[in-house]
């Protein structure tokens, strides 16, 4: 239950003013040029980026290896090595990392659960989609969203991937997953295509409680009662269920649902509460006697019914921390526990990380700087991140005419067939319309902080990843250990330009040619010329490093392969 829990609007479905202005490439950089030593670093790095970028587009051969195991490859294959070489990373288990650190406070209120946090992230199509329910023309089926290595076979999109086995595995009766997730994705402060995300589930056996002479109900409602107690506010209007806005699911009586809500509100009420006293005493610009308050939101995800998400007011801000629900029951039944009924939930790591250290860009928990390591120590309080310093931004524009034959959209490219039959049958609520990328958690994480983050404005459809209009969320992941050995693999062949434009496609070629240097890709500009009928579309790359001051002519050479790859993968016209 991870990933459906949150999806932004894509950006390309954004609505632009007609405006067909002349479009001149623009290079902003603030600061002065570098010594003559600083320039032959930033040529030696540079020279480095470009043969990254190279490795990135060559023809791969049928097979590929990640970390000792061996998978075919075919027309489906989108994943580039730059992707592949994160795998090894896993941030979430490396000691003193702020990813891990914000894992094991969560993990610490949730005493009993099994822990999972070392998952392999490629999984099957069976096990990412259809054990979870997802309609066959889900937008989350997209190569357009998600990394293929073939056919049957993705980099995971959320941690829920493994429910439907941890489930079957049936080790303990609550259990926690952390792990890395893989999606393409928008470039800005709060995306990056590799992210991290936490699910958590409890269960109760209707056979193992009748046996012991009372029902489920009152199993739950005696387990609620040992749960910690907190004086929060709490909001929390809306009835256990409601006939047609959040439904109970026809194989559960109405006082299960209603204990199971009671004993995951509890529970999660209580892990928010550990995690914003934190934050607050880390935050200078918190009042330290201003009271916490929480809402509950009724919400809608493909695998839970009911499903609500939780919101706490922080910093004048209602910010969506996480989606939750209780679990379908062809969930359970397809994993070989029909008589078990419970809960589940999903959090995105970096977004509870950001706020609880108020780091403004996604892109530093990926850093190897020891000035941003040194900040983070599992054995110390919590402490507000200190920014080493800003380096400059260099901002460029790319304006290109689209195909004839194609047309701007929010995701065209051809849809993933289901899996072999063996695979999970689809739950019921399957046949709802779900948001975009429908699970508990997502890639969106949005951080209320200095340095000119985006403030949490729409903060309901922030905190635990994308969002849809309706701000529902989606997903629940999270995984690794960086010292295992990788085998980089030759990435697989670029695929023919496409009928129909998709934004991640440019977003995708930017990370493969600029990496960790890009900071942001903006759609600024777009229109569809009164004659010819040709659409027109402009976008601005702002370059940024996090650890040095790009130069002139290290954006340009950047710039120029970013051109020229829009051109031979997308068969743009550029202006």
């Amino acid at each position: 239950m991870a990933r459906a829990w949150h999806h932004m609007e894509p950006r390309s479905t954004r609505q632009k003013p007609y405006a067909p202005p002349r479009y001149e490439d623009t290079n902003i950089i603030n600061g002065n040029l570098p010594s003559n030593q600083s320039k032959w670093i930033v040529t030696t790095a540079k020279t480095v980026i470009c043969a990254l970028a190279e490795a990135a587009v060559r023809t791969s051969p049928s097979k590929i290896t990640v970390e000792g195991r061996t998978f075919e490859t075919d027309e489906w294959a989108n994943t580039p090595s730059t992707i592949l070489d994160a795998v090894p990373r896993r941030l979430h288990v490396q000691p003193d990392h702020p990813l891990t650190i914000t894992r094991k406070l969560i993990e610490s209120r949730f005493p009993g659960y099994k822990t999972h946090n070392d998952l392999f992230p490629i999984v099957t199509t069976g096990q990412n989609f259809d054990s979870l329910g997802f309609p066959l023309d889900h937008v989350g089926r997209n190569r357009t969203d998600t990394y293929y290595i073939n056919k049957s076979t993705v980099l995971r999109t959320h941690t829920s991937a493994h429910q439907a086995d941890t489930f079957r595995n049936n080790e303990s009766a609550g259990y926690l997953i952390s792990a890395d997730v893989y999606r393409r994705d928008a470039i800005d402060r709060s995306h990056y295509p590799v992210f991290h995300q936490m699910e958590g589930a409890r269960t109760w056996d209707r056979f193992q409680t009748g046996r012991d002479g009372k029902s489920v109900a009152q199993a739950i409602w005696e387990d609620v009662e040992k749960l910690p107690k907190h004086d929060i506010a709490v909001e929390d209007p809306n009835p256990p269920y409601h006939i047609e806005r959040n439904p109970l699911q026809s194989r559960h009586a109405p006082e299960e649902a209603e204990a199971i809500a009671a004993h995951l509100k509890r529970s999660l009420e209580d892990m928010v509460v550990t995690i914003f006293n934190a934050a607050k005493g880390a935050a200078d610009s918190a009042t330290p006697d201003e009271p916490l308050k929480v809402r509950w939101v009724e919400a809608y995800f493909p695998f839970t019914s009911p499903s609500w998400e939780l919101e706490v007011f922080w910093q004048g801000d209602w910010l969506e921390v996480l989606g939750c629900g209780v679990v379908s029951q062809p969930i359970l039944d397809n994993a070989s526990v029909p008589n078990r009924v419970g809960w589940a939930f999903g959090l995105g790591l970096e977004r509870i990380a950001m706020l609880l250290y108020s780091i403004p860009d996604i892109r530093l928990f990926w850093s190897k700087d020891t000035r941003f390591l040194s900040q983070f120590s599992e054995g110390e309080p919590i402490k507000r991140f200190v920014p080493f310093s800003k380096y400059p931004a260099c901002f460029k524009d790319v304006s290109f005419w689209l195909r004839s034959s194609s047309s701007a959209a929010g995701g065209a490219s051809p849809i993933h067939p289901p899996a072999a039959a063996s695979a999970a049958t689809p739950s019921p609520n399957s046949t709802k319309t779900s948001h975009p990328q429908s699970q508990f958690q997502s890639q969106t994480v949005r951080a209320n902080s200095e340095a000119g983050s985006e403030s949490p404005s729409n903060a309901s459809a922030v905190a635990s990843g994308r969002s849809s209009s309706s701000s529902s969320s989606a997903s629940i992941a999270e995984g690794g250990n960086g010292n295992q050995s990788f085998a980089t693999p030759i990435p697989p062949p670029a695929a023919p330009a496409p009928s129909t434009f998709h934004e991640n496609d440019v977003m995708e070629i930017a990370r493969e040619v600029c990496g960790d240097l890009v900071e942001d890709v903006r759609l600024t500009d777009e229109f569809v010329h009164p004659k010819t009928g040709r659409k027109s579309m402009c976008y601005r790359i702002n370059y940024r490093s996090l650890e040095r001051t790009l130069t002139n002519d290290e954006t340009n050479e950047l710039h120029e392969r970013l051109r020229t790859l829009l051109v031979d993968r997308l068969g743009v016209e550029l202006r």
